[in-house]
């Protein structure tokens, strides 16, 4: 048995994931098979996740013969917070996994969560689609 500690709804994360790829094609159409395939998730589930992302007007959608989708966004100016709040709402912190508003000062996890809660908005304010097509480019590139 696994567990994960952030919790990102599968949504998000496909989401995020097909944020990048088609970050990192720029204009070129990707389909959704394609990046169904990349991502090894259900072609149906991550077409509903770019209906999503084209209805918040980060992507569009061009059906034909040659149909997929692109960026209508520069990956400089879209954050992955942005991303995540899609699907996810917004990013709440919370001092307590069981949800308690009184035990900040005896909790048994000391100031942990509060810690993970902003490091996780941190990361996701300042990580933009850029920067991961930055250092997957120099990673390809064997930089």
């Amino acid at each position: 048995m696994s567990g994960s500690i952030l919790k990102i709804s599968e949504a998000a994360s496909i989401g995020l994931h097909a944020m990048m790829i088609l970050a990192q094609n720029g204009d070129k159409l990707v389909s959704v098979k394609e990046i169904a395939t990349t991502l090894e998730v259900s072609a149906n589930h991550l077409s509903k996740v770019m209906q999503r992302l084209n209805k918040a007007g980060f992507i569009e959608s061009i059906k034909g013969f040659n149909s997929g989708f692109r960026l209508c966004v520069l990956p400089d100016k879209v954050t992955f917070l942005e991303l995540y709040e899609i699907f996810d709402g917004k990013l709440k912190s919370s001092n307590c996994l069981l949800s308690h508003n009184d035990c900040k000062s005896n909790c048994i996890f000391g100031d942990l969560i509060i810690s993970i809660n902003q490091q996780v908005r941190e990361k996701f304010e300042t990580t933009k689609l850029s920067d991961f097509v930055k250092s997957t480019s120099e990673y390809n590139n064997g930089k």
